[in-house]
């Protein structure tokens, strides 16, 4: 996809992936037939450029067809470089200035409650994202609210545009932050798929607090080229990279 627009964000979509698989195939409640739903759980993506894997589940999902995978970025296509849920509808929120994405959340999460719904609250961050003064105004928000209702999730893959996020602004011991802040706190491979799910299942299991998910991720997830190389933050690959990387997904048709 990030091949066919010249731009976009490969890295972040990548070490998400995983997370993107688990929420729309196996913990979500959503209909793609019916994606507005009174009965559906509501997931935000706050870290938006990572938005090529969201738009993958949602198409796999039955929302679009898969061939329109290929007018990301498009001048005129539903789906643009950040989500914007007035190109394409079944988005809860447009997102992409990140640090804010957890406050769309909080807002959903209260409107819940306030009509007694059972539906919960999706929100996935990117751990250069935890820099973000937002995210720790917000963070103290729902644990005041007591929102048990709302479940945040961290990709921590460890890299941001401008390098390992340790070099730019060092956010650890994540764990003991969010524990401060009132949340419960599970840590979780990312890309173990078992290990996801279980993880999102507890989450439902707490009353009387938010829940967050911390998954330790790879960037750049399964093409060896890019994971762990800060440049893919933001790159897309050319023709001849695209091949190795699809090659090496084991997607080479």
């Amino acid at each position: 996809m990030t091949n066919a627009a010249g731009s976009g964000h490969p890295g972040g979509a990548l070490s998400s992936a995983d997370i993107f698989a688990v929420l729309y195939f196996n913990i979500l409640n959503h209909y793609p037939d019916n994606p507005c739903s009174e009965d559906r759980d509501i997931f935000i993506l706050s870290k938006g450029h990572s938005c090529p894997a969201l738009y993958s589940a949602l198409a796999r999902s039955g929302y679009f067809p898969v061939e329109e995978l290929m007018t990301l970025r498009k001048l005129g296509s539903k789906l643009q470089g950040h989500p914007h849920s007035c190109s394409l509808g079944c988005l809860e929120a447009s997102t992409g200035s990140l640090g804010q994405g957890l406050s769309i959340a909080i807002g959903a999460a209260l409107g819940l409650r306030l009509d007694k719904k059972d539906s919960r609250i999706y929100c996935l961050m990117g751990d250069g994202e935890q820099q973000e003064g937002q995210i720790w105004e917000a963070a103290m928000s729902a644990a005041h609210y007591k929102l048990d209702n709302l479940c945040g999730i961290v990709d921590r893959n460890k890299l941001q545009i401008d390098g390992f996020t340790k070099d730019v602004m060092n956010y650890e011991p994540l764990e003991k932050k969010w524990e401060s802040f009132g949340w419960h706190v599970i840590t979780v491979d990312g890309h173990d798929i078992p290990s996801l799910i279980s993880a999102f299942e507890e989450a439902k299991k707490i009353k009387g607090k938010p829940t967050v998910i911390i998954a330790d991720t790879i960037k750049g997830k399964g093409v060896s080229f890019m994971e762990n190389v800060a440049i893919w933050h933001g790159q897309a690959p050319n023709n001849e990279e695209m091949k190795k990387a699809l090659n090496d997904l084991g997607e080479l048709h």
